[in-house]
């Protein structure tokens, strides 16, 4: 029962929270859409080594800022669920993914003190694991209406099907989109192609402030039967048949850690290029990898 109940409560969760990022105010920065294809690399670091870890990356990123790197990502501090770190790597498309790899390859091949420094942050990491995933235009706010540059926490819930019942997801999410308003917490599917053994999918949500939880807190019940008792029957039909498993947890984006292009940052360059921020050498960034986390190389 609780992947049915974990899966319905994010339903609730979309339905009852309003956007509050200001994305409803002004046109989404086209930098910043969601990106076609995101590479997740999930660390848990040792004890007592996150603030290094930081230290280390936050010198990499400046460096980054600064050169010519293949590749960005925004860097994310779990706030629930195990110590764990999340890099959001934005590709539009598996060649830009391949040329990335092969760019870092020339890049930490050009600058080999590099591999110290990534060996540094390597060895405080205890376990990780990567998965590559495409947005799913059809299940989730438009792209166009999405600024990730004006997020500053991200919410993921993983759901992991039983085998055969893709379809099944994709129809809960359309049932529950019909009773959706305009106005409510953007949201983005992404199919996972790599890196999991079952069917998975992720529903991302990008959001401005923790405040908008209050507006959870402060509802009460269960709404399914707004949809029509057909459509909470189905919905939670789905839930029991097909939902193998769910996981949500809550990230903060940290800006001295992440690396993003100036079009993407210019929204709110003060908050992505913080002043003052650590000196280094340009770093190579992490590769797409089950290993021990090495630059994308």
């Amino acid at each position: 029962m609780k992947p049915i109940r974990s899966f319905l409560g994010m339903l609730l969760w979309l339905s009852l929270v309003p956007t509050s990022s200001g994305q409803e105010m002004k046109a989404a920065n086209p930098a910043a859409a969601p990106p076609n294809l995101v590479v997740l690399v999930h660390q848990e670091i040792q004890p007592g080594k996150t603030g290094e870890r930081q230290k280390l990356l936050a010198s990499i990123s400046r460096a980054c800022d600064r050169s010519d790197a293949p590749s960005f990502w925004i860097d994310l501090q779990g706030m629930t669920g195990t110590r764990e770190t999340l890099t959001f790597d934005p590709f539009d498309s598996f060649e830009q993914l391949q040329q990335a790899h092969s760019g870092w390859k020339q890049f930490f091949a050009a600058h080999p003190d590099l591999s110290q420094t990534q060996g540094q942050i390597d060895s405080l990491v205890n376990s990780e694991r990567t998965i590559v995933a495409v947005r799913r235009d059809d299940l989730g706010t438009p792209a166009e209406n999405i600024d990730l540059s004006e997020a500053r926490f991200m919410r993921v819930l993983e759901v992991r099907l039983f085998p055969g019942h893709e379809k099944d997801f994709a129809e809960s999410i359309k049932l529950w989109d019909q009773g959706r308003a305009k106005a409510e917490v953007p949201w983005i599917v992404y199919q996972v192609n790599e890196g999991t053994p079952s069917p998975t999918f992720l529903v991302v949500l990008p959001f401005a402030e923790l405040k908008e939880y209050d507006d959870l807190l402060a509802q009460k019940g269960e709404p399914l039967e707004e949809n029509g008792e057909d459509t909470a029957d189905r919905l939670r039909q789905i839930a029991r048949e097909a939902y193998a498993s769910t996981e949500s947890n809550l990230y903060a984006i940290r800006p001295e850690t992440s690396h993003v292009p100036r079009e993407f940052a210019a929204g709110d360059a003060d908050f992505w290029r913080p002043a003052g921020g650590a000196e280094g050498k340009p770093e190579a960034k992490p590769a797409v990898s089950h290993s021990k986390k090495k630059p994308l190389s």
